[in-house]
């Protein structure tokens, strides 16, 4: 298998084959993501993709979940993605799933009988960044979405069948922004009611945009406690959810936590407690943090 550039994928696809089928994220504006800067966004050759496949079927003819990458595959048009399907359910006969990043435009942007479509050929969970549930946040890291249309993107994908998972982003907000984008975050996740759902902390990144505001003042990073606090707060306005499976077991994280929100809220929110209680021993270390 051939990949260019810096690849990504979820923590849960952590054993799954990586399938580029496209080169970058479509938005790419974000303000705190350093991930594509030195990768323009561009769709994949179809014959590389289907090579790709073709060599997978020989050397891990035992796969069972594929994640198409990368930042945003699910831009791709209904066909191109179905035809890619279409061959990964012919060469490799044990697979049970496929999963894809999205934004709330490539959701929006397709039509309820082409998501089931998609479902139906296979592509079982789709990502999706909200990164936070207020809009002053999403307009100040330039998103692109506002969390009205992220939360109406997630429901659609679950009405055609699909599973979804969420991430948020601690510290995002900066001190100022801290209450609110808690507070919003909980709410929109709360209204989505994702299948999961999972925070990571805010680490900066040289030569993004908000990586410079810090540079020169205009952003601060919340403190560990702080970051504690807002996810606290975030979990606290976590209501109303079936069967979310909630996770900090991102390697950006001070404290991992796991836990199904129905059932184990109170569990999580007393093991945030005892790590508050105990201060920074109780926390990951810096040097084990990364993105």
């Amino acid at each position: 298998m051939r990949y260019h550039g810096t690849v990504i994928r979820p923590p849960s696809e952590a054993n799954s084959f990586i399938l580029q089928v496209t080169y970058g994220c479509s938005h790419n504006k974000c303000t705190f993501c350093g991930t594509y800067l030195d990768k323009p966004f561009r769709t994949r050759p179809v014959n590389e993709v289907l090579e790709d496949i073709r060599l997978a079927r020989r050397l891990r003819p035992e796969t069972r979940r594929v994640f198409l990458a990368d930042g945003n595959a699910l831009v791709l048009s209904t066909s191109r993605l179905v035809s890619i399907l279409d061959e990964l359910a012919a060469g490799l006969t044990l697979l049970e799933r496929v999963g894809i990043y999205a934004n709330a435009r490539d959701l929006l942007g397709k039509s309820e009988s082409d998501l089931r479509l998609l479902c139906q050929k296979g592509l079982g969970i789709v990502y999706l960044g909200l990164e936070s549930g207020s809009d002053e946040v999403l307009h100040s890291v330039r998103k692109g979405a506002t969390a009205a249309e992220m939360i109406q993107a997630v429901q659609k994908a679950q009405a055609a069948g699909m599973r979804t998972s969420v991430i948020a982003i601690l510290g995002i907000g900066g001190p100022k922004l801290s209450s609110v984008h808690a507070e919003e975050t909980g709410r929109a996740v709360s209204a989505m009611d994702p299948d999961y759902f999972s925070m990571l902390t805010l680490m900066l990144v040289p030569g993004t945009e908000l990586y410079r505001e810090w540079q020169g003042g205009a952003f601060q990073l919340l403190d560990p406690e702080a970051m504690l606090l807002e996810l606290r707060q975030s979990i606290l306005h976590l209501n109303g959810l079936s069967h979310c499976v909630f996770r900090t077991n991102h390697a950006s994280n001070f404290l991992p936590l796991a836990g199904t929100l129905s059932e184990d809220k109170k569990q999580l929110l007393a093991t945030l407690d005892a790590a508050l209680a105990l201060g920074r021993p109780a926390l990951r270390p810096d040097a084990w943090r990364g993105l």
